[in-house]
């Protein structure tokens, strides 16, 4: 059993994609127990990036796979069963169905007051959209966050479902379950968590706005401090065709950009934007004159805040992600370790996916539900080989 801070807490995660399977996974690294429940008909069905279970299943990883048939009235009491004995729940499903299938807040917090029922969705649930199908993309489009990214006069850049999915999304449902987790602890009452990709987006916008507000920020993409407008907070390309990313916004670091760089440019107008096109052309011409790598290793270890934009299979291989440790490789698949890291409770990257159903019967015995045969004999479960 996992020692994390998390140990000995109990999550059933009703599966989907995304971020919801993303919070389950980061709920394990930090040592729950987390069951994943699927439904027979999923195991016809392709996850995110390939097939769900093994090596590659990285969102799945450190969790048990169960699989019961919920329109079976043994596969739903197993279900409630799981429930009563269980911490947290998350879900990820449109508003509305959970309850549909009879495992809703309300039928769920009857059974188990405690309960911490986390619900994972794009557009909440409540509002006019609540009902609608959208994906990441939708979600950051409408929160302004993704007409804030892009270059001047460009269309906006979409930041892979980094910001929707993963950050305002899965990162904020276990914020939230956390959150709640604390107050059971105080009150000995559960609750249910509504976690929105686009409320979770719009609050990691907070700073944007807040600049916004003073006039320190235009609404425009491309024109200010953060967003590349400007030239010592952007990427350059290199005479091998990469690319360098400079982040150098105090005068101090500033000063030792310039310096390193020999450049003819006077460090105390740095902010002057009067000299930011000239100053542009001139970092442009001479990051063209080195290679990515030999600019890399000039800057290594200064306070200019200039580092190498490294592809996803480099990045493991550099020193410093190498040193913490900070990207393993667990049957040949590079994947993130667990974060963040404790001094006491340490979170480790759970085992490797199993394929659905692997854990049915283990797990109803482990958690004391019992008549595991009987449910696979009559199809309320499903028990797969774990080869």
């Amino acid at each position: 059993m996992a020692a994390g801070p998390l140990a000995g807490c109990r999550v059933i995660e009703f599966g989907g994609i995304g971020p919801g399977p993303f919070a389950g996974m980061f709920l394990a690294d930090l040592g729950a127990e987390v069951v994943r429940v699927d439904r027979p008909e999923s195991m016809d069905e392709v996850g995110v990036g390939g097939p769900l279970g093994g090596p590659t299943d990285v969102l799945n990883r450190g969790k048990r796979s169960v699989v019961l048939d919920l329109k079976h009235p043994a596969g739903l009491a197993a279900v409630l069963e799981l429930v009563g004995r269980a911490d947290v729940l998350i879900e990820g499903f449109r508003p509305g169905v959970t309850e549909r299938l009879g495992i809703g807040p309300h039928a769920c917090l009857a059974r188990n007051p405690r309960l911490v029922y986390g619900r994972m969705t794009g557009w909440g649930q409540d509002g006019p959209l609540a009902a609608a199908a959208g994906h990441d993309v939708n979600y950051i489009a409408l929160t302004g966050a993704l007409g804030a990214i892009g270059s001047a006069g460009g269309p906006p850049q979409i930041p892979l479902n980094l910001l929707g999915d993963y950050g305002g999304g899965g990162c904020y449902l276990v914020i939230g379950v956390l959150a709640a987790l604390h107050a059971v602890g105080r009150s000995g009452r559960g609750q249910v968590v509504d976690a929105a990709i686009v409320d979770g987006t719009a609050h990691l916008l907070a700073s944007t706005f807040a600049k916004l507000a003073r006039g320190a920020w235009t609404d425009e993409r491309g024109v200010n401090q953060l967003d590349g407008g400007s030239p010592f907070y952007a990427v350059y390309e290199t005479q091998d065709g990469r690319h360098m990313a400079v982040g150098a916004l105090e005068p101090k670091f500033y000063r030792r950009l310039v310096g390193l760089l020999e450049l003819d440019a006077d460090p105390d107008r740095q902010y002057d934007r009067s000299t930011w096109p000239e100053l542009r052309l001139s970092l442009e011409k001479r990051f063209a004159q080195r290679t990515r790598d030999e600019w890399a290793a000039l800057f290594e270890g200064t306070d200019a805040c200039v580092a190498p934009v490294l592809d996803l299979g480099e990045a493991a291989a550099h020193p410093h992600l190498a040193a913490r440790g900070s990207l393993v490789a667990r049957d040949g698949v590079v994947q993130p370790a667990a974060a963040p890291r404790f001094s006491v409770t340490p979170a480790h990257p759970g085992t490797t996916a199993p394929v659905l159903g692997a854990d049915t019967r283990a797990v109803l015995d482990d958690w004391g539900v019992g008549g595991a045969d009987e449910l696979v004999a009559e199809g309320a479960a499903v028990q797969t080989s774990a080869d």
